[in-house]
């Protein structure tokens, strides 16, 4: 027998933490930051649920900080075991865990220091995808998820030979950087993601449309296009999509577009995305328009320039980061426009502005929305919900039961429904704190 309990992720879509008891020892599957508000701030500030030194191994998906984010913490409460991810995400959460630490060195409590996320990294092995690694108790595998350069879903086997993956998050495939997610078949048990369990993406021709329409709009109006952006993968996607209307199209010259200046104001983007070009190619992310922005003194220079411009700054969800300070700036202004080309948690800025609300509290002070608000799902980095159903489908006829993870609680319930409605494999909503027995 082998138990599962859901310590994060479970009714949430952010702050991913599972433990797996398998084969006589403990395992952790990621140990992320909860995302979104006073609730996410408590959450990640309270004590590990359980012993951090009763886990003997920690197993990364991809490096996002909701899946990273608390492993220094659980490090400096006593975690001695190793942690286990892709090269890929191990560089990639380097870079991450520095910038999370410097940011909480600004707040009255701070999660870790840098001593933290240095051992944190002492402790970290990689594995490659396809190479199954016998860990005395259970062997794992490691398969492409295909959500950002180097996200692997986990298939643990017991020793009597009975599965079960752990899918991470499910990319949104096919993608303009990463190879396509991979199925995997034969499944006794499966823990999947369910961001978008309960709806499904634009289509890829129209959100491409959208978004030329979207950056057409805000440059004819001489205005400023403000893109939030995750540092990993959706920036350089969408400098890939603003090279692409720049460059390859001709976008701007078929539309009698004056030129205007994509500034890059996210250092840890800028940090990150030469590890795409040693995975991808060099130059893949470089266009005459493009302004990479190094100091703050620049970003806000950005400010003063006159005429159209497009800012694709972080974070992703507005809740850091250079983002606010242009948000702040020119949310007030009816020229301009914010984009959001990614899922925003409930509680965040990103969410706030989205939904529509007319003004937010940036710095202490109140800030009238009266900027266009745009939102273009397709472009997320998760598998939306009939892609999810087509993942599990491929292992329909094996399956003891799905857990459904990593959404929020309508969107877990529902596809929790979808797959017992169209598969007719037993399907559960996760809940927190709650075990769940294997036979396996």
């Amino acid at each position: 027998m082998a138990k599962l309990t859901c310590y994060g992720g479970a009714g949430n879509a952010t702050g991913a933490n599972f433990m797996l008891e398998i084969g006589g020892r403990t395992v952790l599957i990621d140990c992320g930051m909860e995302q979104g508000g006073e609730r996410a701030h408590a959450h990640n500030q309270r004590p590990f649920p359980y012993p951090p030194a009763s886990a003997e191994l920690l197993f990364i998906t991809h490096a996002h900080i909701d899946h990273v984010g608390l492993i220094p913490k659980l490090v400096k409460n006593g975690f001695a075991g190793e942690v286990w991810s892709t090269q890929e995400t191990r560089e990639i959460a380097q870079l991450l865990l520095e910038d999370a630490e410097r940011i909480g060195a600004d707040k009255n409590e701070p999660l870790y220091g840098p001593a933290d996320v240095v051992r944190a990294l002492s402790q970290w092995q990689t594995l490659a995808y396809h190479e199954p690694k016998d860990f005395g108790g259970f062997t794992i595998e490691a398969f492409d998820a295909g959500h950002v350069l180097g996200s692997a879903m986990y298939r643990f086997t017991s020793p009597s030979g009975k599965t079960m993956l752990f899918t991470g998050d499910l990319g949104n495939s096919p993608s303009l950087l990463l190879g396509d997610r991979e199925r995997v078949k034969g499944l006794d048990y499966l823990l999947m993601e369910s961001v978008y369990g309960d709806r499904n993406h634009e289509g890829r021709e129209l959100r491409d449309a959208k978004f030329a329409r979207i950056v057409s709009d805000a440059v004819k109006r001489g205005g400023t296009l403000m893109i939030p952006a995750f540092s990993l993968e959706r920036t350089q996607e969408i400098l890939l999509l603003l090279d692409k209307l720049f460059e390859k199209e001709e976008f701007f010259k078929k539309e009698k577009l004056p030129s205007a200046p994509v500034y890059l104001d996210s250092p840890l983007a800028s940090r990150i995305t030469p590890i795409f070009e040693q995975a991808l190619g060099p130059d893949r992310f470089n266009f005459k328009e493009l302004v990479k922005i190094a100091r703050v003194a620049d970003s806000r220079d950005i400010w003063s320039t006159p005429g159209a411009k497009i800012i694709v700054a972080g974070s992703g969800m507005s809740t850091a980061g250079r983002i606010l300070g242009h948000e702040k700036h020119f949310l007030p202004d009816p020229n301009s426009t914010i984009l959001f080309m990614g899922y925003q948690a409930a509680g965040t800025f990103g969410r706030q502005i989205a939904e529509g609300v007319k003004n937010v509290v940036i710095d202490g002070e109140t800030v009238p929305v009266r900027a266009t608000v745009e939102r273009i799902e397709g472009y997320s980095g998760h598998a939306d919900s009939d892609a999810l159903v087509e993942f599990a489908s491929a292992s329909e006829k094996t399956l003891k039961k799905v857990f459904v993870a990593m959404g929020e609680p309508k969107s877990e319930i529902f596809l929790a429904q979808r797959l017992k409605d169209e598969l007719g494999v037993l399907a559960v909503a996760t809940e927190e704190g709650k075990s769940y027995e294997l036979d396996m």
